[in-house]
């Protein structure tokens, strides 16, 4: 990957690392010594999912990390790669991860694909139903929530907000995530759709954070 590519790349993105390069990164990070599936982790082909940069952390790397299952502490993992040791790795629609999704889930995530459909939307995973089907470890439970991104082309329709709600409400799981802006920073669903007339919404890009009119991002439709 190039320096302008990996400069491209937004929060929740996956990149595949060059196995050697991972390894040598490990070798800097004598904290992370025998941490359960690390050094295996670029050799079986698993990607690391681009997170926010934390102040101090090297702005010609890319910021990455992966969460460990929970038999395994559920530890949050931070590393900084180069832009030469990695590569995009195509992002992981809901459709597909159906199958490593519990078997109760299985008629809310048709819901939520036929209404993507509807709204010409495609959701994508992320949290411990991506790296289950990423991995096939362990990575969900009882109480695990669904973690979506919803990508959108422009303005947010609030019928779709509306209808996403009422999935949720009637789900066995909690249904969480975010709305995935064109510059590929997220608001989170929920708040844009209880954002009261004239209030702001937290919108998380790669580099910062910043709170913004929630009425620019939202359609004017009301039916």
């Amino acid at each position: 990957m190039t320096e302008g590519e990996a400069a491209g790349l937004a929060r929740h993105d996956l990149v595949r690392v060059d196995p050697e390069a991972w390894a040598d990164c490990l070798a800097e990070r004598r904290d992370l010594d025998g941490v359960p599936h690390l050094a295996d982790w670029a050799r079986l082909g698993r990607p690391v999912i681009v997170r926010r940069r934390n102040p101090g952390e090297p702005t010609d790397h890319i910021p990455v990390g992966l969460p460990l299952p929970p038999a395994a502490g559920k530890r949050r993992i931070g590393l900084a790669l180069s832009a030469a040791a990695a590569s995009r790795h195509p992002p992981i629609s809901l459709e597909t991860s159906r199958e490593a999704a519990p078997q109760a889930w299985r008629p809310v995530l048709d819901e939520l694909v036929g209404l993507g459909s509807e709204y010409g939307l495609v959701p994508n995973v992320f949290g411990s139903l991506l790296w289950q089907a990423l991995t096939d470890l362990p990575y969900l439970g009882p109480g695990s929530d669904l973690d979506l991104l919803w990508p959108v082309p422009g303005r947010v329709d609030r019928r779709f907000l509306r209808t996403l709600a009422r999935i949720d409400a009637g789900a066995v799981m909690r249904l969480d995530g975010e709305i995935v802006l064109p510059d590929g920073a997220g608001i989170n669903w929920r708040e844009l759709l209880d954002s009261p007339e004239g209030g702001t919404v937290l919108c998380k890009a790669r580099e910062n954070l910043a709170l913004l009119p929630a009425g620019p991002f939202l359609s004017q439709a009301t039916s």
